[in-house]
């Protein structure tokens, strides 16, 4: 009595089949995470892995902590040790290092007839930090 026979009727229309329709929204946001989420961050790991196998002597770094220093050893696949002040070497993890802010050359095959390698690992040039290295960067004097 309370209730309408509208609601006793048995739903009409179309085939209760699957319909690829309803499916293709799912679709089109799971492409569209892959090409604008997880393919970039693949990629950027995948980077990260080769930076971090590159790693070589004289290399300066910086780790996730926000300390910048020179690699004096490779130890191991996963360690290296870090000079972070003079006299000062830390052991660390590979993967705590973010980025490799300054590059050595690589030694020159031996007995390469090119003569363009010198036969050792050059550092990169550093500029003096402290006091000295901000007045020679505004031009106020320091060493030369």
């Amino acid at each position: 009595m309370w209730i309408s026979p509208a609601y006793a009727q048995a739903a009409g229309g179309g085939a209760g089949g699957f319909d690829f329709v309803s499916l293709a929204p799912l679709v089109l946001i799971f492409v569209v995470f892959y090409f604008l989420l997880i393919r970039p961050q693949q990629q950027k790991m995948k980077q990260h892995r080769a930076m971090l196998s590159a790693i070589r002597r004289n290399d300066r770094v910086l780790t996730g902590g926000g300390i910048i220093g020179t690699v004096t050893k490779v130890v191991s696949d996963t360690e290296v040790i870090v000079e972070i002040a003079e006299g000062v070497r830390v052991r660390m993890a590979r993967g705590t290092i973010a980025e490799v802010l300054s590059r050595t050359e690589p030694v020159a095959a031996a007995g390469g007839a090119g003569g363009s390698g010198g036969g050792e690992a050059k550092p990169a040039e550093q500029k003096p930090q402290g006091l000295a290295g901000l007045l020679s960067g505004l031009g106020l004097g320091g060493k030369k």
